[in-house]
């Protein structure tokens, strides 16, 4: 019973299968029938559509380009992936809406920042020939376009073409805005696609007059003024209701090239660029040539003034750091604020001065147009800075956004690294003979072999041959024991130990893992050079550098202190082997590539770097007292010469820290002793010492004194010097004055 049951239950899932197999092979049958009659008519469709000769070609083309389109609007996407963030949330403006005064260490205003003090005046107040001057001078199809102007680029590409340079932009006053509220000056293609896909979010979240008035009250104008309302004030001392035609053109001149076109450095060229000016209106059909006769024969002529320097870097750095604290809170709904910074306005006035003199007399032998410094205090106080030649011309910061090779200033990382094995110390030798880790293989600056030497030789001389090896070494001291000899993966062991090291002392780049990294292939900013020195110039604390000292509100409650508030300072190396890695530098400057730094009655201890071509040097160096670092080159990465880091940028250093250090009692490196004492250079009575950190917690004066008052302290102390200097030549006994003013 139970063998007969078993046998039909076997029949009918035999039958059940033969069934299942039977409809998936006539299944398949049909379907193979179905895609044979579609396959048939859509070949006899291509038939008819079938193209040959010239319109195959066209056809060819259009497919290739669409193909090239889809995969470069999935570049252009990707790019424009940091501009989505930049415009998430919906306060994207009030970020940035804040009104900043800033003082310098002594309490002295130095200039200011943000806009709610410029955008006192609504748009409909401001003159209609001013509004009318910048759209036909910057934009005259500004109220047209979509926010590129796609006329007014191929126009500029095809004037820049035939000029075979940069001589008209092509950028809309949309495009100008973004660049202004999220981007920086840097050129490049990532830069310009931001622009472009900032400018059409502009477009659809403002309206037209909303653009224009942001970009009115955010340009910069050059003498240190943001804004239109601004620089009426700063070039004709009037609101910018009350300017005229002639002071309007000359005003709307200014958006091209701020320090250029400014009156107050070339009065003629204001004066030739506001006349271009009002042919601009002429031609764009906003006024006629009679209507403009009369600004032309009286051009405006700015109020007297002393043109004095603006910190603009340096006051850039530290509205970054207000920024950043406001957005994490520590203001609450404050938005008027002062900041008391640590910047020593005569040190700013000298590096200034420094960079200038150097790029005007030195540099063009050396093919170098731009440098660029940063000075701070062994705790990252920055006391001052310097972003590049001309920041009228171009307001990229190079000492805090720019990344550069570093060259052989980045050996300090691996000689660091070097020291806390415990393996090295200044006298072991080490072998600096040439190496080669696969297909790399390493020299030396001017192409001499070395051997054995000591290891401060080897830091000194620089020696590329020896950084490597040394990666090298390192990886083999962390190798595991039990693993075979692997000369590749030991050497990338010890660049991985390097790299942990520049990350504890302060580099944010990122550092791509290659066989040249110990010679500083991998691209670093300055001010992050400035920040691992002053690890090394403090005993091993980790130092950001940072600008605020204090904020107060408008009703002058205080808000904010870093003494307070800051991050605290944080061990990140043993005070013991900081103190190692200072000697051995200090060789560099008496006895290395650095010499041309030394300064006599400090110890200096320091790095060169100069790397390939030369399209970088560097030199940065530290005393007990402050920490410095200079770099020269080129924007666009050019050869300059046979410059290195212990020319320019060394002697560059000498300068401003000779300076720097006048009236401070000179102090070693941390865990250099002390030269015996010396009488050259020393200071007279009424000028005492004082450390590199005076005067940065006293509490500032009741009321500060603005820009101009400041100016007329300095004239009022240098006519009773003129005047002390005639009782001195008339009178054999002259007569005491009572000033006794400090240099500025």
């Amino acid at each position: 019973m139970a063998r007969a049951r078993i046998a039909a239950l076997w029949k009918t899932a035999s039958r059940a299968m033969l069934a299942f197999d039977a409809f998936v092979d006539s299944s398949l049958y049909g379907a193979r029938r179905v895609f044979l009659r579609t396959w048939a008519v859509i070949e006899a469709a291509s038939d008819r559509i079938h193209v040959s000769g010239f319109r195959r070609v066209g056809v060819e083309l259009a497919c290739e380009s669409l193909t090239l389109g889809l995969a470069g609007l999935v570049v252009v996407l990707t790019f424009a992936i940091p501009a989505f963030r930049d415009t998430a949330g919906d306060d994207w403006l009030s970020r940035t809406d804040l009104a900043v005064t800033f003082q310098d260490r002594h309490g002295v205003e130095v200039g200011k920042r943000g806009i709610k003090h410029d955008d006192a005046i609504p748009f409909d107040e401001l003159p209609e020939y001013f509004v009318e001057a910048v759209l036909a001078t910057e934009d005259r199809r500004f109220f047209e376009h979509f926010g590129i102007d796609v006329i007014g680029t191929i126009r500029a590409l095809s004037v820049n073409a035939k000029a075979a340079g940069v001589v008209q932009g092509g950028s809309s006053i949309t495009q100008q805005l973004a660049k202004n509220l999220f981007l920086t000056n840097e050129r490049s293609i990532q830069r310009k696609i931001k622009e472009a896909y900032l400018a059409l979010w502009l477009e659809h979240h403002l309206t037209k007059k909303e653009i224009l008035k942001l970009y009115l009250d955010r340009a910069y104008m050059g003498a240190g003024a943001f804004g239109v309302q601004a620089a009426a004030q700063t070039y004709f001392g009037k609101s910018a209701r009350e300017i005229n035609l002639a002071e309007a053109a000359m005003l709307a001149g200014l958006f091209k090239a701020p320090t250029k076109f400014s009156p107050f450095v070339n009065l003629p060229a204001a004066r030739a660029r506001a006349n271009d000016v009002l042919s601009n209106l002429v031609a764009a059909g906003f006024m006629t040539e009679g209507q403009v006769y009369a600004a032309r024969r009286n051009p405006a002529t700015p109020i007297d003034r002393t043109v004095q320097s603006s910190p603009d870097w340096y006051l850039d750095f530290a509205f970054s750091e207000v920024k950043a604290l406001a957005t994490a809170g520590k203001f609450g709904a404050d938005r008027i604020l002062t900041v008391r910074t640590g910047l020593d306005s005569a040190l700013q006035a000298k590096a200034d001065a420094t960079i200038e003199a150097m790029l005007r007399d030195k540099a063009p032998a050396y093919h170098a147009h731009q440098a660029a410094t940063v000075i701070a205090t062994p705790d990252g106080l920055v006391r001052a800075m310097v972003g590049g030649r001309d920041y009228g011309a171009s307001q990229f910061n190079r000492a805090t956004d720019a990344e550069r090779q570093p060259g052989s200033s980045f050996k300090v990382f691996v000689y660091m690294t070097a020291l806390l094995t415990g393996k090295y110390h200044a006298d072991t030798p080490v072998e600096a003979s040439g190496i080669c880790i696969g297909d790399y293989c390493v020299r030396n600056y001017h192409g001499e072999s070395a051997g054995r030497l000591p290891l401060y030789r080897a830091l000194a001389e620089s020696l590329n041959t020896a950084a490597i090896r040394m990666s090298v070494k390192i990886g083999e001291i962390y190798w595991p024991p039990n693993q075979s000899y692997h000369l590749a993966k030991i050497a990338a062991l010890g660049r991985s130990k390097i790299v942990e090291t520049a990350r504890a002392m302060g580099v944010t780049t990122p550092l791509i893992d290659t066989v040249s990294l110990p010679i500083g292939a991998d691209e670093v900013r300055l001010i992050d050079m400035v920040a691992a020195n002053a690890v090394l110039a403090n005993g091993g604390m980790r130092a950001t550098p940072y600008a605020a000292l204090a904020v107060r509100n408008s009703s002058g409650q205080l808000l904010y202190t870093h003494a307070a508030n800051g991050e605290p300072l944080q061990r990140v190396l043993p005070a013991d082997k900081v103190a190692e890695m200072n000697n051995i530098m200090t060789h560099v400057v008496t006895e290395g590539t650095g010499r041309a730094a030394q300064i006599p009655g400090l110890v200096i201890a320091g790095k060169t770097g100069t790397t390939n071509n030369s399209t970088n040097a560097w030199f940065n160096a530290f005393t007990g007292n402050l920490v410095g670092s200079v770099w020269f080159g080129n924007d666009d990465n050019s050869p300059a010469g046979t410059m290195t880091g212990g020319t320019l940028p060394a002697m560059t250093w000498r300068e401003i820290m000779a300076f720097a250090h006048r009236n401070l009692d000179p102090e070693p490196p941390y865990g250099v002793s002390r030269p015996p004492p010396s009488t050259a250079g020393s200071r007279s009575a009424r000028a005492p010492a004082r450390s590199a950190t005076d005067l940065v917690d006293i509490p500032p004066p009741p009321a500060t004194l603005s820009t101009a008052a400041t100016s007329a302290v300095i004239d009022i102390a240098n006519l009773a010097r003129s005047a002390l200097a005639a009782t001195q030549t008339s009178d054999a006994s002259p007569k005491a004055v009572g000033v006794d003013v400090a240099p500025p």
